[in-house]
């Protein structure tokens, strides 16, 4: 199994590198874990909404050139479904049960990912209506698929 990220901006918080490494760590027991950044696009904090539009689409093609045809590819997305950690770990089975060998998931920069980006995707989730820095959701992503292989695997871990 491949587990590939492909994330807008590098983490610039020593604390959320650390936590990454960490959990791809413990996931390189499951699967090969491989972390892609592209450059995010400052966006000032009284943009319009065309500057805003214009950096989203110039990350999400940045996001595409990274992509590749056998990637199955969840875009995380506010808009997306959500679900506790035992469907997600029964999603990610199905998935793999499906010979989906290379799951590739994105994360968009702080204005979100692109439309064309989300059209590529064949699935969009949501880890909460609570919104979170796209950093902190790097994080939580790599953690949550560590727990789901975990649960997949009968294997203890805290809840």
């Amino acid at each position: 199994m491949r587990i590939r990220v492909i994330a807008a901006g590098k983490l610039k918080e020593e604390y959320f590198r650390a936590a990454c490494k960490e959990y791809e760590k413990r996931l390189s027991a499951y699967a090969d874990v491989e972390i892609i950044e592209v450059k995010d696009e400052a966006v000032p904090e009284n943009a319009s909404e065309a500057e805003v539009r214009k950096a989203v689409v110039t990350e999400g093609k940045r996001m595409l050139e990274k992509l590749r045809p056998q990637d199955y590819v969840i875009a995380l997305d506010l808009k997306g479904i959500s679900f506790d950690s035992v469907e997600m770990a029964g999603i990610l089975e199905r998935r793999m049960n499906e010979g989906k060998s290379s799951i590739c998931f994105l994360i968009g920069g702080s204005s979100g990912l692109s439309e064309e980006v989300l059209s590529r995707a064949k699935e969009r989730w949501s880890f909460s209506k609570l919104t979170f820095p796209h950093q902190l959701a790097r994080v939580i992503l790599l953690e949550q698929v560590y727990r789901s292989f975990r649960i997949l695997h009968h294997e203890p871990y805290h809840k």
